[in-house]
């Protein structure tokens, strides 16, 4: 005998989107089961079972309401995201971004999921899309295997899979401050002395340390990284064009990190007065500020390979390494034509995709993803109109992208200026025009949630 679904909605996957989405829901009134399989069922780059876990950066991307991630993150704010505010409440400094203590996050977000009562976390692991009642599919890069085949099912189309990497974090008390420095970008921070600790490079030191890093063995992809050994043994490129470790870079161009993550602008070194030729950050990750993350240094070298190699950094000679880099998996759809700009499946409606399955990337377009359809499934569910994001807000532009966008070349989209509707007359300057964009952004967002009587 069937037993009749007592919730009105079924969310799949506890992550930041799925998070996000079921506390929407809930709020508007809804009786929510969210299904996560961990720690029942684990994957290659969760380390906890903690909904909502961090696996990659602990930065949000910036605050500032005129940067593409801040303008996004002030978006959510005013849309009463849950995430973005447990984000602000557990926030380490970090300049002008806003970083997080990765374990505080998990636990703010968990808490309050566990403790409203209509919410229902049921630990195990999803097989298939439910049938009874509406869904949010929010999985993410890691959906196991016997859920992406029955999502294959449903979209008539093969996952894309790429790659995403992890950086090493090591302990403060191991950096040598004989060599490293604190400081923000142009003197930018909330600390005095600054927001990051900068390890300074010499033009030698930087070329060394690129010759280790092209000649450096990595790691070889096996079990839930499979899917893409194939794509790697094909001879295709099938690195993620935003993540690539750094060893990939070094190896496109003994430039790239100079240009790229190592970029040395606006960090004098207070000993010598000048730029140095290129510069490591780190950034503080968890409250204690015991421990450090290399910003930007994702890699999927050895481990021992690590130890010899970022030892070579000026001031981590005694670096002690807490977590080394690593590369897992990323799944996704292929969005465009497969969903709407209200994140349905266009073959059935009543079931929505959120998070980095349906195409967005960064921790705020999962959220915002997240956002979106917990609060268009609330609206179906109760015969209400789904909100129309405005097509000039950062969400609405995301959106737009991962429907409307050219299928063949797909993939994943953060927040970004190039995406919103052009300004009617740009101001000459980048900064101005991202002024602008944030302004026009939010006034229609207010017009938006104005007409829709509240967000709730």
């Amino acid at each position: 005998m069937k037993t009749e679904n007592p919730f009105d909605l079924t969310v799949l996957g506890g992550g930041l989107a799925g998070s996000e989405a079921a506390w929407q829901a809930a709020s508007r009134g809804l009786k929510v089961r969210l299904f996560e399989m961990r720690p029942e069922k684990t994957t290659g780059a969760h380390k906890t079972g903690h909904l909502a876990e961090l696996v990659c950066s602990n930065s949000l991307g910036s605050a500032l309401p005129d940067r593409a991630t801040g303008l996004l993150k002030e978006e959510l704010k005013r849309m009463n995201s849950l995430l973005a505010r447990a984000a602000e409440k557990t926030s380490l400094p970090a300049g002008n971004a806003l970083a997080v203590d990765r374990d505080l996050f998990a636990q703010e977000v968990e808490t309050t999921l566990e403790n409203h009562s209509n919410i229902h976390i049921i630990r195990e692991e999803a097989l298939a899309i439910p049938q009874d009642g509406p869904v949010i599919v929010a999985t993410g890069p890691l959906t196991s295997e016997r859920l992406s085949a029955d999502i294959r099912a449903h979209t008539g189309e093969e996952n894309l899979f790429f790659f995403d990497a992890i950086a090493p974090i090591i302990t403060l008390d191991s950096i040598n401050f004989e060599i490293a420095y604190r400081a923000s970008r142009y003197g930018r921070g909330t600390s005095e002395e600054g927001d990051y600790i900068n390890c300074p490079f010499t033009k030698d030191e930087y070329y060394a340390f690129v010759e280790a890093l092209r000649g450096a063995e990595r790691i070889e992809l096996q079990g839930f990284e499979s899917g893409i050994e194939q794509g790697v043994s094909a001879g295709k490129d099938s690195f993620f064009e935003g993540c690539l470790p750094v060893e990939v870079l070094a190896g496109r161009d003994p430039n790239a990190l100079a240009f790229g993550p190592m970029r040395p602008v606006g960090l004098i070194d207070p000993r010598s007065g000048k730029r140095p030729f290129a510069v490591l950050q780190l950034r503080q990750d968890n409250l204690a500020g015991d421990l450090y993350n290399l910003v930007g240094f994702q890699t999927n070298l050895l481990y021992k390979e690590q130890e010899r190699i970022l030892r070579l950094i000026p001031g981590l000679e005694n670096a002690q390494f807490v977590r080394f880099g690593q590369m897992h998996r990323n799944t996704y759809i292929s969005a465009p034509g497969l969903i709407n700009r209200d994140l349905q499946l266009i073959s059935r409606p009543e079931v929505f995709f959120a998070g980095q399955l349906s195409g967005v990337e960064g921790y705020m377009g999962n959220i915002g993803t997240g956002l979106a359809a917990g609060m268009n499934a609330a609206a179906l569910i109760r015969n209400e109109p789904l909100f129309e994001f405005p097509a000039e807000t950062m969400l609405g532009s995301l959106l737009n992208y991962i429907a409307h966008a050219e299928q063949k070349h797909f993939q994943p989209m953060k927040a970004n200026f190039g995406i919103l509707p052009p300004l009617e007359n740009p101001p000459r300057t980048k900064q101005d025009r991202a002024k602008e964009y944030a302004r026009r952004s939010l006034e229609r967002l207010d017009e938006a949630l104005a007409g829709r009587g509240n967000t709730n």
